[in-house]
């Protein structure tokens, strides 16, 4: 059975492409780059679940870049260095951040010198690292670019993502045609219209921060390829990935908890996109992937080493 994939149109909205008998063809697409996107690592049982579910899901999805969100892999809030390395070698490709990118003061100094990590591309000139990179794959470049919304950042007030994405857009397809932005806001609404501002224009626009995956993987009759929420890698019987009776008293007494990630029922969430030569999506799919072993305490499985 031949493996290329169909379409009933060219850039069809279908959300989900599969193999079919070759008799059943109706038009015929290119096998283009494979991004596997990974939802928002969360805490130690996030790692852990990278750890034990990467390496078969990179062959089973045929891979050709992996890009994950970073944002709350060390203890749920930010990214620390070791973590930024580990996650790497445990075969991540790309790892972007978001209002949390500068958390952890010894990640400060990684971000230039790290190219795999990325900041919003709307921090002001001078702050440390790149909010956008070109990466080599074995079909050709892609470009990962990040941008922070402004609604319900009060410790961070940026540009104006609209703005910046309008002056950062001629650089980005410079570099290649298959973009993908990482576009991570505190409200639906304004996910949505940057995935409206921008189709057409990038080749994806995959949205974080709900950590809840949405059920609206599309791709647009322009060849954009979107969902509103990637969702979270980590525990699946948690509030956001954190522990649920701490969230819970949270909510209940109005007096803020720093609570500990929750460690029950690891997930992998994301999707797997596909690109054409030319920029235009092919493809999305939404991905969930149960971890069946056992996250234990003070195993430091879930750290480097």
């Amino acid at each position: 059975m031949s493996k290329l994939k169909w379409s009933s149109t060219p850039g069809n909205s279908c959300a989900e492409s599969r193999l079919v008998p070759q008799a059943c063809f109706l038009y015929l697409v290119p096998v283009g780059i494979r991004i596997l996107y990974i939802g928002e690592i969360v805490g130690r049982v996030g790692i852990f679940a990278i750890k034990k579910l990467l390496p078969g899901l990179k062959r089973e999805t045929g891979a050709d870049l992996v890009v994950a969100c970073a944002n709350g892999a060390t203890g749920g809030s930010g990214i620390g260095k070791a973590h930024s390395v580990y996650l790497r070698k445990l075969g991540i490709d790309v790892l972007t951040t978001g209002e949390a990118a500068f958390y952890k003061k010894d990640i400060v100094e990684v971000f230039p010198k790290t190219p795999w990590l990325l900041r919003p591309l709307n921090y002001p000139p001078g702050v440390p690292g790149r909010g956008f990179r070109s990466y080599q794959t074995p079909k050709g470049p892609v470009v990962v670019a990040q941008l922070l919304g402004q609604a319900g950042f009060p410790r961070v007030h940026l540009e104006n993502p609209f703005h910046v994405f309008d002056a950062a857009l001629p650089a980005l397809k410079e570099c290649s045609a298959a973009v993908l932005l990482d576009f991570r806001a505190a409200t639906t609404a304004e996910r949505r219209a940057m995935i409206q501002y921008a189709d057409g224009r990038v080749s994806a626009v995959l949205g974080s921060y709900g950590r809840a995956l949405t059920a609206d993987a599309t791709v647009s009759v322009s060849g954009t390829a979107s969902l509103t929420d990637t969702g979270r890698t980590g525990s699946l019987m948690s509030v956001g990935g954190m522990d649920a009776a701490m969230k819970i008293r949270e909510y209940r007494s109005g007096v803020p908890v720093w609570a500990k990630d929750a460690v029950e029922t690891p997930e992998l969430q994301g999707c797997v996109i596909e690109i054409d030569t030319t920029g235009r999506a092919i493809s999305i799919e939404t991905l969930r992937v149960p971890c069946r072993e056992v996250f234990h305490e003070g195993t430091r499985n879930s750290d480097e080493g």
